[in-house]
């Protein structure tokens, strides 16, 4: 266990460099000069100059990337070229709304998903079969930013249910709920329908195995064989959906956070890279893809030790 544990530790370092060196390459690729933009037409060419030397953009790119490499190492994000903030501090601020919608986006979608994945491989071919499979696809089929605007239209506009925009009032438990709902619906319908035909799958295929024969042939009821030994084994290619699902999540909240005007990560991602603002950029997509790799890490830890056979794969 031991052993795995650092072979999957080291493999996500090299994850993270390796998106680190991605990551650098294509912000320094957008067209348009990032010292004009950000600066406005009208700044003197000794502001520019101070400016570029500031952000180290009169240096070679090579040595720019070394620069943001060890100052990631030191913990140092950077600092906001705009207000003179700390990239950290400010992430740190706009983080708990961004995982707060993804985890609700997740939850939700894992609590019917899973159950309905079950209902189909239980009963398959049946009505209860055909109705999900035709959810699941059309719930994989829409767009998140498609469901956010008729989500929009039909439950704050025309029903008037909940709120639209921003995360709620500070300090107000229910009415941050009430604005995270339509987000957070919006988010999750898509992984709805991927957990519930990968639960199915997976449950069919276990449903087939010896153990399961044998547990039925000893006189074991129905709920116990599918509650107690096959739902166990079939939910833990589900954990690792889970797991890359929510980095996927992290990505598909860039639009409902816009969308809804809400605070968060992916908000801070679009608008900086309008403003060429590099530190922040690089700042929040830095720890998007650490807590990205940090959630699938932990996924496979945990099916390694639910499935010793996992370890013994890498």
């Amino acid at each position: 266990m031991w052993w795995y544990l650092l072979k999957r530790l080291g493999l996500s370092v090299v994850i993270v460099l390796m998106a680190i060196a991605a990551l650098f390459v294509m912000l320094h690729s957008i067209p348009g000069d990032p010292v004009s933009i950000a600066l406005g037409p009208r700044a003197t060419p000794e502001i520019q100059a101070a400016y570029a030397e500031k952000m180290h953009l009169d240096q070679p790119l090579a040595f720019q990337f070394l620069i943001f490499v060890g100052n990631v190492l030191q913990g140092d994000l950077g600092t906001d070229v705009f207000s003179n903030r700390s990239v950290g501090l400010t992430l740190s601020e706009q983080l708990p709304y961004t995982i707060t919608l993804a985890v609700a986006a997740l939850g939700w979608a894992i609590a019917l998903g899973i159950p309905l994945g079950c209902l189909s491989a239980i009963w398959p071919n049946s009505w209860i079969d055909r109705v999900t499979g035709v959810l699941s696809v059309g719930t994989i089929a829409v767009p998140s930013f498609l469901v956010s605007i008729w989500a929009i239209l039909i439950f704050a506009i025309s029903l008037r249910w909940l709120p639209v925009l921003g995360a709620g009032d500070e300090g107000d438990i229910i009415d941050q709920l009430r604005h995270l709902i339509l987000p957070a619906f919006a988010v999750g319908l898509g992984w709805v329908g991927y957990l519930a035909r990968m639960v199915r799958a997976s449950m069919l295929e276990v449903m087939g195995e010896n153990y399961i024969r044998s547990a039925r042939a000893f006189g074991l009821t129905s709920r116990m064989v599918v509650f107690r030994y096959a739902l166990p084994v079939a939910v833990l290619p589900t954990i690792t959906l889970i797991g890359v699902g929510f980095g996927g999540l992290l990505s598909g909240t860039v639009f409902a956070e816009i969308i809804f005007s809400r605070p968060g990560i992916g908000r801070i991602i679009y608008d900086m890279v309008l403003a060429r603002n590099f530190p922040v950029v690089q700042g929040a997509v830095l720890v998007t893809i650490v807590l990205y790799v940090v959630v699938t890490l932990i996924a496979d830890i945990i099916v390694s030790w639910l499935d010793p056979r996992v370890r013994d794969s890498l």
